[in-house]
């Protein structure tokens, strides 16, 4: 039988998805959410946003590993700054 290698990163990399997950599931609680249209050529709400923007987040650091010789730590900023963008302005 074959175990995944927990290391510290991938412990945080899933924790960090809990807590999104956590923290949405909350807001959305507190505050429904009504469905907007940003700069997105469609009606989102909250949770559609974050999906997009951790789906691009995956394809933003696919990128940056195929395609230059960057540390991963200006891929995850770009990542955040992009995730801020969509979730305000998406």
């Amino acid at each position: 039988m074959s175990w995944m290698a927990w290391t510290t990163p991938s412990a945080l990399f899933f924790i960090g998805i809990a807590c999104i997950l956590i923290g949405m599931t909350y807001w959305e609680i507190v505050s429904p959410c009504v469905a907007r249209k940003g700069f997105f050529p469609m009606e989102t709400t909250r949770g559609d946003r974050l999906f997009i923007s951790l789906l691009s987040a995956a394809f933003i650091h696919l990128g940056f590993i195929g395609f230059t010789e960057f540390t991963i730590w200006l891929p995850f900023t770009v990542a955040i700054i992009w995730l801020l963008i969509v979730m305000r302005w998406g």
